[in-house]
């Protein structure tokens, strides 16, 4: 993991252009690198084959690891650590899950009551404490549909690589950021972020996202929590359950910064003033839980918002993974890994048939679980 770290960080060069449109199996992953490699491809090209890759199943890290080998340098091997990322919400190769039979409906319902239990009572009740939040930022580099001063006039870009579908999801920096959690739930800061959000050509997230004994609660009251499969996690057969809230039900709220509000000015609004503005909205959304059958615990949750055609936001797809932590001495299951996957228009509503749309790939680590107060 960190050899692939260590190379993203030196890559900030200009790429081709993004196409995901190519369904690939795993295997069929494999395959395509094998014989890149037999054909002597360069980097760049590898890169680009591989950007043109949508995954139709889960690359797990050690497999990623595995195809190392093939990677014949550090554009390659960013593109197969987006594909990675892109694909953690994604089942893995049926080849890699357990052939248990499922358990009879009893079985399941007693398992999701263990998990209901857990996740709205013994992990609503986790303690207020602290950690180390590192946040690893990809994204199609496209340049700012509004420039930073504030005006534009009344057309799209020019610019051919948005015309083309924006440039290779290229890993963009890491930031580092002292959290406060309680109940297992990252507290939303209190300062401000002066951060020019929207004008730099990029976005930030500013809800809280998926609460775990929220989504518990949403997705049973909806009644569509419903026996999926067995999965390996971590080396534990967990038993995954599949949900789906819709908008009635659903207290799933999303906020991003920020797209362009456009008002007209002048005689002719050949030119327009622009103020920048959230995307605030509460959605549907369907996922997948995790439960290690026999403590009830949840190790890993996966959301999908499902957004309309005309917003702004088209896509937030987000998987939590929960693990072991010793934190005052007490053994404590808490947040370890989020990957959020999205798609805006960087244009905002007034332009949305105009502007391409920009992905952000986020990849955050949790670490250093201290109680709230500890020295560091």
């Amino acid at each position: 993991m960190k050899r692939f770290v260590w190379i993203l960080v030196l890559l900030m060069a200009a790429s081709p252009a993004w196409s995901a449109n190519r369904k690939t199996t795993v295997q069929q992953l494999k395959d395509l690198l094998v014989s890149l490699q037999q054909a002597k491809k360069s980097d760049a090209d590898v890169a680009t084959e591989l950007s043109q890759i949508e995954l139709t199943e889960e690359l797990t890290h050690d497999v990623m690891e595995s195809l190392a080998s093939y990677l014949p340098g550090p554009l390659a091997t960013e593109q197969i650590y987006v594909l990675e990322a892109r694909s953690a919400v994604l089942a893995p190769p049926a080849s890699d899950l357990p052939s248990t039979p499922a358990p009879d409906a009893a079985a399941q319902k007693a398992i999701l009551e263990k998990a209901i239990g857990y996740a709205t009572k013994t992990y609503a009740q986790l303690p207020y404490l602290t950690a180390t939040k590192t946040t690893l930022r990809f994204q199609n580099i496209v340049r700012p549909a509004v420039a930073a001063t504030g005006t534009h006039t009344d057309k799209p870009p020019t610019d051919p690589n948005l015309a083309s579908g924006g440039q290779l999801i290229r890993y963009i920096g890491p930031a580092e950021t002292h959290v406060e959690i309680q109940g297992g739930v990252e507290i939303l800061p209190k300062v401000k972020d002066q951060t020019r959000w929207g004008a730099n050509g990029q976005i930030a997230l500013l809800g809280q996202g998926p609460v775990l004994g929220v989504i518990v609660q949403e997705a049973q009251a909806a009644g569509k929590l419903n026996w999926l499969r067995w999965e390996t996690v971590n080396g534990i057969q967990t038993a995954v359950f599949s949900f789906a809230v819709d908008k009635k039900k659903s207290h799933y709220a999303v906020n991003y910064c920020c797209f362009p509000s456009t008002a007209q000015v002048g005689p002719r609004a050949l030119q327009t003033d622009v103020t920048w503005e959230n995307y605030k909205a509460t959605v549907p959304y369907h996922g997948e839980i995790f439960v290690d059958p026999a403590a009830g615990i949840v190790v890993r949750l996966v959301t999908v918002a499902e957004f309309k055609a005309a917003d702004v936001v088209h896509q937030e797809d987000t998987r939590i993974d929960y693990g072991p932590a010793t934190v005052g001495g007490k053994p404590l299951v808490l947040p370890v890994r989020t990957i959020i996957d999205t798609e805006v228009v960087t244009g905002g509503q007034d332009f949305a048939g105009k502007y391409s749309t920009c992905r952000t790939l986020f990849t955050v680590d949790y670490k250093d679980y201290q109680p709230a107060g500890a020295a560091h």
